[in-house]
């Protein structure tokens, strides 16, 4: 051999579990520790099929495709899995043969490999959250609030005077009138915005479950816990905000524990005895009247005091109607983004529609009614015969009002004619003494004679 030829046939032999073939599955070299693993020596196997040799060979395979094959798990002879390469030679579009290595010829290289690339991917995805933060950083900042009209002006006045305190916040209106937008708005303005931002619903769950929803349980603590026990709303939100909506739905019993909770900046978990001490911004919020659910005992004062630090109270969106333009144009390019359409305007005839209508879902209602009709338009700009639906929602409660008021009418026609003829029949008593027959009905002399004026009684 010359000399290169010899280096190289001594770095194949010297190479983990490899093996060289020809463009038939010939081999033609075997590394030293192969030829130790299958007992054999050149003469056995040089010039013969590779099948011959390794019965589950996946060489043909790449001969066939003359595709490389990079990472595969393959099983040796005495039950030892590799990870395996396996590399076509071709030059000029033809096959000379192909190569197979071992890149690993223990496992446990494979598993320190795999924790290595696990460690990077949990840096990496806390780059990544790092980097969504940053990009997210306005997405609840105040100016997201969209609104000119002045009581949303007050409303954002407050927020930046209070948010980077750590007094507890009340935010109460209507549903959908935005409250979680505004509670993530304190949160992003206050010193704890890179801290954990934690939502609890206290309507959407089980009363049962709440209260180890919000303060955690120890193992085994009731039947169906976990046997690792499981941390609370409160312990996530440690050092950061947690927000309580719908508060007004929770149960008397829990509104105890909360509001010791709240004083002692301290909690136990569900069946345990350690102390948790805690460093939690607490925003409420609610469409209920909670002073109301006060005087019927269904929440307790003290509480109600102790979160109504700051009260916020977010106007409906018929008593803000100047703010259904920026809020119109805000979502529509919301929408534009997420769906790609190209919805340019909204025609003014359908502002007028809007200032018609009641919006009994307030901001909530008024986005879905416009994803709708964006979705229906496509593109450029949205008319009324993008609204049919609202057109309808309007005339149903036009028809109802006027039932109701044909109903009135009726009823008030019915009481006309009842009170007409008890007149007549006085009068007929008293053979038309006006004096005696207002005493008989109860009432003065004037108002007999405006009652025969109004029924044209002339008797």
């Amino acid at each position: 051999m010359k000399n290169h030829d010899d280096v190289l046939y001594r770095a194949i032999r010297s190479m983990y579990y490899t093996i060289v073939t020809d463009e038939k599955g010939n081999v033609i070299c075997l590394s030293k520790n192969y030829e130790d693993l299958l007992d054999v020596r050149g003469e056995d196997y040089i010039g013969k099929s590779v099948q011959n040799l390794i019965e589950n060979s996946e060489i043909p395979r790449v001969i066939q495709t003359k595709k490389e094959e990079i990472g595969h798990l393959f099983t040796l002879k005495n039950g030892l899995t590799v990870v395996c390469n396996r590399i076509p030679v071709i030059e000029n579009d033809i096959l000379y043969g192909v190569i197979s290595s071992a890149t690993f010829y223990d496992l446990s290289e494979v598993s320190l490999l795999n924790d290595q690339i696990e460690k990077l991917r949990k840096e990496n995805l806390e780059y990544k959250k790092k980097i969504t933060e940053l990009y997210s950083k306005q997405k609840y900042s105040i100016d997201q609030i969209i609104g000119d009209s002045a009581q949303v002006m007050d409303i954002k006045n407050i927020v930046q005077r209070f948010a980077d305190s750590n007094l507890t916040f009340l935010i109460t209106g209507e549903t959908g009138t935005g409250k979680e937008v505004f509670a993530n708005a304190i949160h992003k303005l206050s010193s704890r915005k890179s801290e954990n931002f934690v939502k609890i619903n206290c309507a959407a769950i089980p009363k049962d479950l709440l209260e180890s929803e919000l303060f955690g349980y120890e193992a085994g603590s009731f039947s169906g816990a976990l046997k690792s026990g499981k941390m609370g709303k409160f312990e996530l939100a440690n050092h950061g905000t947690l927000l309580l909506d719908e508060i007004g739905e929770m149960p008397l019993a829990l509104q105890s524990k909360l509001l010791r909770v709240l004083q002692e900046n301290e909690l136990e978990r569900i069946g345990g005895l350690e102390t948790i001490k805690l460093d939690v911004r607490i925003i409420c919020s609610t469409n209920q009247n909670i002073e109301e659910q006060v005087e019927k005992g269904l929440f307790r004062k003290d509480l109600y005091y102790r979160i109504n630090v700051i009260e916020i109270n977010l106007p409906p969106l018929r008593n803000r109607l100047e703010d259904i333009v920026p809020l119109s144009k805000f979502f529509i390019s919301k929408i534009n983004k997420s769906y790609g359409l190209d919805v340019t305007e909204i025609k003014k005839e359908v502002y007028a529609l809007f200032n018609e209508y009641e919006w009994i879902g307030n901001v909530r209602e008024l986005q879905h009614v416009l994803e709708r009709a964006c979705i229906t338009a496509g593109a450029g700009a949205l008319k009324l015969e993008h609204f049919d639906f609202l057109l309808s929602r309007i005339y149903k409660k036009d028809k109802l009002n006027n039932e109701i008021l044909n109903d009135i009418n009726s009823l008030n026609n019915i009481t006309a004619e009842v009170e007409k003829e008890k007149i007549i029949k006085t009068l007929i008593e008293t053979k038309g003494n006006k004096t005696s027959a207002a005493k008989l009905l109860n009432i003065d002399r004037s108002s007999l004679y405006n009652k025969l004026k109004k029924y044209n009684i002339d008797i």
